[in-house]
This record gives structure tokens, C-alpha cells and sequence, in this order.
């Protein structure tokens, strides 16, 4: 009887044991795939603090992710996350196709840098649409050895752009960003690239910042240039150069 209760307990343990190591082993996959596929996609470094997985719920949670600016910028990232949600299926992790249920934005942080004609998101989304053309062209045999992703949904909420621009007038501006949400992406058994993902992310994230801060230029020009019909005496020559600046912008436009 001792020895029956020797080995169960023996059993209990080492599955604790290779719990834990599963625990932490799928973390660290998840982390060294991230900062080595990320800089492929972006052309820019990709950082991630740490990743936990779940081999049981596959709920997890990724942590100080940050997306680096492209040349030529002078800000520190374009893109920072404290905590991204994730709920994948634990299975697919070391399959050809991993399938994620969900991922969870909460507050990233969004750098601007530059104008509406060219700035630091825009670059960035060419480079991620290079690797994604380079990926739909590669030979099929590549095609099939890489590996694959679908998301079923992606939300992300409460984002804040941070705004840095010659627009206006030499300040800066911190702006929400609507909610972005996402389904049913990479669907079937072929799936998407990460390059493919993240080109279908990064667009709506562009698309939505580019008109947050043009909204935000808007106003800034439209209140700049009631005060000086006004017959403000306190104008300031950055406020003025901000105001015919937006107004050229706009004549260019139309």
C-alpha cells in the first residue's frame, strides 16, 4: 500500500512538474517568435518583455510588447502595449497553424510622428505591406513550410495617439482612437501570414489614426483662425504659420 501511495505521489508530482515546464516552455516560443519574425514584418525592432500560456485554457497573456519606429524617426517606438490578452488553441501552438480565438488590445500607446503626407505609421505600413506582397509571391513549396495564423477576433480599445507634427505648430496632442475590431481573420485550412495579419491590422489602425489627427488639425486650425478674425492681440507667430499651414494643406487636398 505505501509503495502504491509512493508512486501516485510520485506521478502527482512530476505532472506538476511538466505542467510548469509546458507553462513556461510554450511562453518562451511565443517571446522568441515574436522578436524574430516581428522585425521581418515591421523592418523595425519588435520587442517583447514576456509571454504566458495556458496548456490547459490556452488563455495567456503577452506583456511590454513594443514596435519600434523606422528610420529616419526620432520618437522611441511607434507602437507600445502593456498587456495584450490572448486565448489560442493550445495544440496549434507547435502545428503549421496556430489558431488563435482571440487577442485583446487594452490602452496601446501611439506615436505620430511626421506629417499627413508622410509620418512613421505610413512608413511602417509599407514595410509591412512589402512582406506581406513578398509572402503571397513566394514559391508555393515556401508557402507551405511557413507557418500559419488565424484569429477569429481581434478587438483593440482605448487607444491614445500621441501626436507630434509640424501642423501644429510646433505642440503636441494626445488623441483617442475609436475601437478597432476585427473577425475571422485567416480563416480555412491555408490560414494568413503574420505579415498577412498584421497588414490587415495595421491598416485599420493607420486608417482610423490618419483621420483622428486630421480631425485634430481641423479643429486646432479652426479655433486658431476664429481668434485671429476675432482681432486677438495675443496670437503668437507658431499659431498663425500652424493656421496657413493647415489652411494650404486642405487647398492642396480639395
Amino acid at each position: 500500500m505505501k509503495t502504491l501511495l509512493k508512486i501516485v505521489v510520485g506521478l502527482v508530482v512530476l505532472l506538476i512538474l511538466a505542467l510548469i515546464a509546458g507553462y513556461m516552455f510554450l511562453g518562451t516560443i511565443i517571446k522568441t517568435g515574436v522578436e524574430k519574425v516581428g522585425p521581418r514584418v515591421t523592418k523595425t525592432d519588435v520587442k517583447l518583455k514576456g509571454a504566458t500560456l495556458s496548456v490547459f485554457s490556452g488563455s495567456g497573456e503577452l506583456k511590454g510588447f513594443v514596435v519600434g519606429n523606422p528610420e529616419g524617426y526620432k520618437s522611441a517606438s511607434a507602437i507600445q502595449v502593456g498587456s495584450i490578452s490572448v486565448s489560442v488553441q493550445p495544440g496549434s501552438v507547435m502545428s503549421d497553424k496556430v489558431v488563435v480565438h482571440s487577442i485583446k488590445m487594452v490602452a496601446p500607446e501611439i506615436t505620430f510622428e511626421g506629417t499627413l503626407g508622410g509620418n512613421n505609421l505610413s512608413k511602417l505600413l509599407d514595410n509591412i505591406k512589402g512582406s506581406s506582397d513578398q509572402d503571397k509571391q513566394a514559391p508555393k513549396d515556401q508557402k507551405s513550410s511557413s507557418k500559419k495564423i488565424q484569429v477569429d477576433d481581434f478587438l483593440m480599445t482605448g487607444a491614445q495617439v500621441h501626436v507630434s507634427t509640424s501642423l501644429l505648430g510646433g505642440g503636441a496632442a494626445t488623441i483617442p482612437l475609436p475601437e478597432i475590431h476585427l473577425t475571422n481573420l485567416g480563416q480555412g485550412s491555408d490560414g494568413i501570414t503574420p505579415a498577412e495579419l498584421a497588414d490587415k491590422v495595421f491598416s485599420e489602425v493607420v486608417q482610423k489614426t490618419i483621420s483622428a489627427v486630421t480631425a485634430q488639425i481641423g479643429n486646432m486650425g479652426k479655433g486658431a483662425t476664429d481668434l485671429i478674425k476675432g482681432g486677438g492681440t495675443n496670437v503668437t507667430p507658431s499659431v498663425e504659420k500652424a493656421t496657413k499651414g493647415i489652411g494650404d494643406l486642405f487647398k492642396k487636398k480639395q
